[in-house]
C-alpha cells in the first residue's frame, strides 16, 4: 500500500498559504506516489469546494479557539486518533498554527515523518508565539522554507541549517491565463471600474498591517500628481478595509482608488493593470509577485523576504525599500510614462516564472523530500541537490 500523507491547513480562505497548500495537495495527488489526505483547523473558506473536488476522502476539522483550554486538549486527542486510525506516515503542516498543533499531535502519535513549514520572514509574531513555533520546529524532522530569505531567517532564529529545505512556491499559470476574446470593456464592467484610466494594482490581504497598504496609498497620491489618469485597484479582504478606505478619502484619493474585495478573477484584474505593486514590510515568498510576473506585468515591490529572489531589479521590475513611498511612486511613474519598458519587463518576468517557479519543480522537490524523510535520510543532501537545480535554472 502507498504511504499516506496528511496535509494540515488552517482554513480554506483564499490566502497565499492556503492556495499553495491546496495546489501542492493536487500536485501530489496527481503524481500518484502517495495516498494524500487533508485536514483543517477551520473548514471555512471558498477554497474548500476545490479541496472536496479532489475526492481525497473526508476532510476532518479540529476547531481551536486557543492552545490553552480544554477544547485544545480535546482536539489534540482527536487528531492523534485520526493520525493513528488512518495510518498516516507523514504529516505536512503549512503555517504557524498548524505547525504547533500538527507537530505536537504527530509527535504524540509517533508519526514516522514530520514536516513543518515557514512562509514568512517576520513582522507577524509575538515573542511568545515565536517561542512556541521554535518548540514545534524541534518536533519536526524537517522544515520547508518557501524562499532563501525565509531559510536564512530560520537559521538566524536558531534552527539548524541541516533541517531546512528550500522549496519555492510553484505557480499554476492557468489561474492567470485570460480566456480568448475578452475585451477591455467587459473587464471594466466585471470590476465596476471606469473607462479612461490607467490602473495600478495591488493584490494583498487586508488582515495584517505588515502588508503596509498606507505606503501604497501615499505612493498613489504622489503618482496622481504626475499621472492624473492613473487609478489604483486594491484587491483583498480583511478587517483593515474600512480604515484603509477612510485613509484614502482623507488623502483625496476616493475618486482614484477602487477597493474590489476578494478577487477570484485575478487573470482579468491583471489584464487591466499596467503596473502591479507589493508594499509589504515583510514577506516570505510572495505569490502575488509570481502572479504579476506570469501575467506579463512589470512589478514594483518592496525589497523584503524573497522579492529579490523572484524579481531581477531593473529587468523584470523594480525593488524599493520598505516604507519608501517616494521611491515607489517614482518607479510607478516611470513605468506608466514608458509603457514599452513596462511591457518588456513584463515579458522577461513571464519567462522567468515559466523557467524557475513552475508547478513541476515544486512537485519534484516535494516528492524527493518526502522520499528522504520516509527513508529517514538526512535532508541536507536534498538541499544540496536543490541548490544544484537552482543553479541550472538560473
Amino acid at each position: 500500500m502507498k504511504p499516506c500523507v496528511l496535509h494540515l491547513v488552517d482554513s480554506f480562505h483564499q490566502g497565499g498559504t492556503e492556495r499553495q497548500a491546496l495546489q501542492l495537495v493536487r500536485l501530489l495527488h496527481e503524481a500518484g506516489e502517495y495516498r494524500v489526505r487533508m485536514a483543517c483547523l477551520s473548514g471555512e473558506g471558498a477554497l474548500r469546494y476545490e479541496a472536496e473536488r479532489l475526492e481525497l476522502g473526508e476532510i476532518p476539522g479540529f476547531p481551536l479557539k486557543s492552545f490553552y483550554d480544554a477544547n485544545a486538549v480535546k482536539q489534540l486527542r482527536r487528531l492523534v486518533h485520526f493520525i493513528r486510525a488512518e495510518e498516516i506516515e507523514l504529516i505536512h503542516t503549512h503555517d504557524f498554527y498548524t505547525n504547533i498543533f500538527g507537530m505536537t499531535a504527530a509527535k504524540l502519535a509517533r508519526t514516522r515523518a514530520r514536516l513543518a513549514s515557514r512562509r514568512e520572514t517576520g513582522g507577524m509574531r509575538t515573542r511568545t508565539q515565536k517561542a512556541a513555533e521554535r518548540c514545534a520546529y524541534s518536533l519536526a524532522h524537517a522544515i520547508v522554507a518557501n524562499g532563501e530569505a525565509v531559510r536564512q531567517q530560520l537559521i538566524v532564529e536558531g534552527v539548524s541549517a541541516r533541517k531546512i529545505v528550500t522549496v519555492y512556491n510553484g505557480l499554476d499559470t492557468a489561474r492567470i491565463r485570460l480566456r480568448d476574446g475578452t475585451n477591455r470593456d467587459e473587464l471594466l464592467s466585471l470590476f465596476n471600474l471606469p473607462r479612461g484610466r490607467r490602473f495600478v494594482a495591488i493584490v494583498a490581504n487586508m488582515r495584517h498591517t505588515v502588508k503596509d497598504h498606507p505606503t501604497f496609498l501615499r505612493a498613489a497620491e504622489r503618482v496622481l500628481a504626475s499621472v492624473p489618469d492613473a487609478a489604483f485597484v486594491l484587491a483583498g479582504e480583511g478587517e483593515l478595509t474600512d480604515s484603509l478606505r477612510a485613509y484614502a478619502a482623507q488623502h483625496n484619493l476616493a475618486d482614484s482608488t477602487f477597493f474590489i474585495g476578494r478577487c477570484e478573477r485575478v487573470a482579468e484584474l491583471l489584464a487591466l493593470s499596467e503596473v502591479c505593486v507589493l508594499s509589504s514590510l515583510a514577506e516570505g515568498f510572495s505569490n502575488s509577485i509570481l502572479e504579476y510576473m506570469a501575467a506579463g506585468r512589470a512589478v514594483v515591490s518592496t525589497d523584503v523576504g524573497g522579492a529579490r529572489e523572484a524579481i531581477v531589479d531593473g529587468e523584470t521590475g523594480y525593488l524599493v525599500a520598505a516604507g519608501d513611498d517616494l521611491a515607489m511612486a517614482a518607479r510607478i511613474i516611470s513605468l506608466l510614462e514608458e509603457p514599452d519598458v513596462a511591457r518588456s519587463m513584463g515579458e522577461r518576468g513571464r519567462l522567468r516564472v515559466e523557467q524557475k517557479f513552475s508547478c513541476a519543480a515544486q512537485q519534484t522537490r516535494t516528492l524527493r523530500l518526502y522520499e528522504q524523510l520516509l527513508a529517514r535520510r538526512p535532508v541536507a543532501a536534498l538541499s544540496e541537490r536543490v541548490e544544484t537545480l537552482r543553479g541550472i535554472e538560473s
